[in-house]
């Protein structure tokens, strides 16, 4: 979801973002908050052609535990074959990548000493005060 404190850089601002941010500040409970940037579940599994909006999670469903187990060990192979670092203990490798521009290297580090950086892509008002809890 990003870091709070930096504006979830990972999301562009836009007038929508801002809105979400602004009713989690009035309601840390916000349903369209939790939906936007909140936590996930470890796994998801969801039937298109009954639940397309994806609202049923099916990933505990008994019912369905066969089918997520296949879906899983299909993934893992797929992955596997296409050489994914994160199948051989080496997922690491995608946080040490470099930043494109001077300007976003180490972002939230030096936000958090007290600079203010400039995203560029973020509004300034998304930035929270303190981290929500």
């Amino acid at each position: 979801m990003g870091n709070p404190e930096t504006g979830y850089l990972n999301t562009d601002g836009s007038p929508t973002k801002t809105l979400i941010l602004d009713a989690r500040r009035q309601d840390p409970a916000d349903k369209f908050w939790r939906l936007n940037f909140g936590k996930r579940p470890a796994e998801e599994l969801y039937d298109l052609s009954r639940d397309p909006d994806c609202v049923r999670n099916l990933a505990a469903d008994a019912a369905y535990a066969g089918r997520r187990a296949r879906m899983h060990e299909q993934m893992t192979a797929e992955l596997k074959a296409q050489g994914d670092p994160r199948m051989f203990g080496r997922g690491d490798i995608f946080d040490r990548y470099p930043i494109s521009t001077e300007a976003v290297r180490n972002f939230y580090e030096r936000f958090m000493r007290g600079e203010n950086p400039k995203a560029g892509w973020v509004n300034e008002t998304d930035f929270e005060k303190t981290p929500p809890k």
